[in-house]
């Protein structure tokens, strides 16, 4: 293949050095629509390593939209704790149900219609009809985003930059194979075009690369000042009864962590366990130190408190489970630390 161009030479590396991901299809075989917006979804804020297991485990049980599509929420939810931001596992259902009911289970291939599908935004729905439909799309990751700076040199401060980044990428991606120019892009950035120490020296668009030229390219995308994510503080309750089950509770279906299992908290969030929870037991005592925990928007530190009794009803939307059992209804992350700071403070 000729190396006269960017995406030639990228193409040419691709042929040879592409990641073998379970979601990719093998080279020259076409790949899977669900397989490819599954792992789409799956990918945003989340890495390959985490999402790499997850992903075959859900499709050992959803092995089609169509499955998914049936699938209860609750089970959809507790399979996602752990992958975080869950109203991407509410739009994942909704998505399916949609392509299910009025696709006859089948995804739609342009980037336009795939647009108009619950929870696919203007990126996924571009990756999906490159990738899967071999259509003339062009999807902006962050690995694609920092490569593209890079290679034009574009100085410009992101977000502002990303017009110009978006259509540079345009600029010079081959209409003859669009999945494959993304997905090369996609490990450039993940393996060699690195955030902070890129490997030049290894890139095989090196003397395409305007920043490398200039000696500028880990400087490259700049990117505004972080601001710094205020604070919350909370409790979360840890009761525990005498034959080894702890009360949870589900919270409410919309909102933050929503339809999530979580232990009774408090003072957080808008959707507060009931007052009469800290009734329960006479006394309680803190784990120290408070877990930590960071969300997209807020910086948060959860007391937890534990507390023990012989026997108690459950509390409206509460519910008893083993403590053994723990791991099979689906704990949202922070919950999963609150549960490892009570077990160890114990």
């Amino acid at each position: 293949m000729m190396t006269d161009s960017p995406a030639s030479a990228l193409l040419a590396w691709y042929d040879v050095s592409r990641r073998d991901l379970p979601w990719r299809s093998h080279p020259g075989a076409p790949a899977d629509p669900y397989h490819v917006w599954l792992s789409e979804v799956m990918l945003q804020q989340t890495t390959v390593a985490a999402i790499a297991p997850r992903f075959q485990r859900f499709l050992d049980r959803w092995p089609t939209v169509a499955d998914l599509a049936a699938a209860a929420d609750e089970d959809v939810m507790a399979e996602w704790a752990g992958l975080g931001y869950y109203a991407r596992a509410r739009n994942l259902l909704k998505c399916a149900r949609v392509v299910a009911a009025e696709h006859g289970g089948q995804f739609p291939s342009t980037e336009a219609e795939l647009a108009t599908l619950p929870g696919i935004g203007g990126y996924t729905a571009a990756a999906v009809a490159a990738i899967a439909f071999g259509q003339n799309a062009t999807p902006i990751d962050g690995n694609i985003e920092r490569v593209t700076a890079r290679l034009f040199r574009i100085e410009t401060q992101l977000p502002a930059a990303k017009p110009e980044i978006k259509t540079r990428a345009v600029s010079i991606a081959p209409p003859d194979r669009p999945g494959d120019f993304a997905q090369a892009m996609m490990d450039l950035g993940a393996t060699i075009c690195l955030p902070r120490q890129p490997r030049c020296l290894a890139c095989p668009i090196q003397t395409f690369c305007q920043a490398q030229k200039a000696g500028v390219a880990a400087d490259l995308p700049k990117k505004a000042p972080k601001k710094v994510k205020p604070l919350r503080q909370g409790r979360a309750y840890w009761l525990e009864r005498a034959d080894d089950q702890v009360l949870l509770r589900r919270r409410k279906p919309k909102g933050l962590l929503g339809a999530m299992v979580e232990f009774p908290s408090y003072g957080w969030s808008d959707d507060e366990a009931p007052a009469s929870i800290e009734t329960l037991a006479s006394e309680w005592f803190a784990v120290t130190p408070p877990v930590v925990h960071v969300f997209t928007h807020f910086r948060l530190e959860l007391s937890v408190l534990c507390g023990r009794v012989t026997d108690a009803a459950a509390p409206e939307d509460c519910f008893w489970r083993p403590v053994d059992q723990l791991g099979d209804v689906g704990l949202p992350s922070v919950m999963q630390k609150a549960a490892k700071a009570a077990i160890m403070g114990d």
